[in-house]
């Protein structure tokens, strides 16, 4: 695993920790990496139910590390980032998400592919792709508009728009907002209940919520294909330099 993503057990459940606070958590290639370990191993082992993803320091994760990113635009299609997209849309076991502070591009399409998310007073999401010159990821072009409807969608897609926790249960994409030191609590109960619920049911029902997972990844390899064009445009790379120079002010 990458010194920046902590694993751990607790109990039948396996904790995810993004662990890079210095960078609000944003996420190397090497990360990416660790997370499909981790996701791996939670699939492959019996004994684990259920899957939680948080982040450390405060945050969740500002999205992509930029200077990393830029490095997959000629070959994105074998990208830690596609390819962690490609496993989490996949993944059969309840996956819960606690999310503090920013959660910004896979941050918040995360949301889409969790079975229980559960965010801070102070989480903050954006899924800023458009204004990144690329288009959006993990099939959040499917998800979105049948989670929160068209118009709501195209708030999020097309305009970026920021939205807070409170918009974000009042939408449906979050389970609860409850207090900073109670979040990891109370992923972990949640993910603990699942894992101790009888698997057969637990895999048959969620099979049945999340419906068909075909249809979820072609639109995944639609929207990479088009994402992996984007990034080699001039508008894209000139988006991410300019974000990049501004951080280095």
């Amino acid at each position: 695993m990458s010194g920046q993503i902590d694993v751990s057990r607790d109990g039948a459940a396996l904790r995810v920790v993004m662990a890079r606070p210095e960078k609000k958590n944003a996420l190397t290639g090497a990360m990416y990496d660790a997370m499909i370990d981790a996701l791996k191993t939670a699939e492959d082992d019996d004994a684990i139910g259920a899957l939680v993803v948080e982040g450390a320091g405060g945050d969740f994760t500002a999205g992509n590390d930029l200077n990393d990113f830029l490095s997959y635009a000629g070959d994105f299609a074998e990208s830690p980032p596609l390819s962690f997209v490609r496993a989490i849309a996949r993944f059969p076991k309840p996956l819960v998400l606690a999310i503090d502070g920013v959660a910004v591009g896979v941050g918040a399409t995360m949301l889409l592919h969790c079975d229980l998310a559960y965010a801070t007073p102070r989480a903050r999401f954006r899924m800023p792709f458009v204004d990144l010159g690329v288009v959006p990821e993990a099939a959040a072009t499917l998800l979105l508009p049948r989670r929160i409807g068209m118009a709501r969608a195209s708030e999020l897609l097309l305009l970026c728009e920021p939205f807070d926790a409170a918009r974000a249960l009042e939408w449906g994409l979050l389970n609860a907002v409850v207090a900073a030191a109670d979040l990891s609590r109370v992923a972990m109960e949640k993910a603990r209940e699942l894992a101790g619920k009888p698997r057969g049911a637990v895999a048959a029902t969620r099979r049945l919520l999340r419906g068909d997972v075909e249809e979820t990844a072609r639109r995944v390899e639609a929207e990479a294909s088009l994402f992996a064009a984007a990034l080699r445009s001039p508008e894209a790379i000139g988006a991410m330099r300019a974000i990049l120079a501004k951080t280095k002010k």
